[in-house]
């Protein structure tokens, strides 16, 4: 796990760290230094620690002005013991909707196991979001099948095109249009193309 980075290819675009308005402004990280674990492996320095033992994050783009941002999560996602999406929505989400951000890609093909509770911070996440929607590319089938099992598809939209998408290929707002189309198609409301 320690080898497993955060996507890097688009630092030359936006650095978390660099952003006044990210919730990881000014955080400083160590290449060498391995601090934070998940099942007792290292992971990589530069994940955020947002707060969860087992689950850690990196907004690895947000543009305020379209309004989105993309998130990359590594390790497991428990609402059960952690309640790591209170974590998530109050102290990253939260930041980022205050500065105009309706629309959330998160990735995840590095979250290993989800264990659910309830879907209200889900619920409450999505009406937080003004036209907005959130978006799970390149999750597990097998924490695609714990999520759907306690609702949380109605919220966060999966599958489909979004399920195998190779997202690194395509620059951010490539990506973002893309899934644009994808959720225009899924809701009828005729931009997709």
């Amino acid at each position: 796990m320690q080898d497993i980075e955060p996507f890097y290819n688009w630092r030359e675009l936006y650095i978390s760290s660099e952003d006044v308005r990210s919730p990881f402004y000014e955080r400083e990280y160590s290449e060498f230094e391995y601090t934070h674990t998940i099942y007792n492996y290292y992971i990589h320095p530069q994940w955020d620690f947002m707060g969860s033992p087992t689950l850690f994050i990196k907004i690895i783009f947000a543009d305020y002005e379209s309004g989105f941002a993309i998130i990359e999560l590594i390790g497991e996602w428990n609402d059960a013991i952690n309640n790591d999406i209170m974590i998530l929505k109050r102290d990253i989400v939260d930041e980022l909707i205050r500065h105009g951000i309706n629309k959330f890609i998160l990735v995840g093909e590095n979250v290993l196991n989800f264990h659910s509770s309830d879907d209200c911070y889900y619920e409450e996440w999505l009406e937080d979001l003004e036209d907005g929607w959130i978006v799970g590319l390149n999750f597990r089938d097998h924490v695609l099948k714990e999520m759907s099992a306690t609702n949380i598809d109605y919220y966060v939209t999966f599958g489909g095109e979004l399920n195998d998408m190779n997202w690194r290929t395509f620059s951010p707002f490539q990506l973002v249009e893309i899934i644009e189309r994808i959720m225009g198609r899924r809701l009828g409301t005729g931009t997709g193309g």
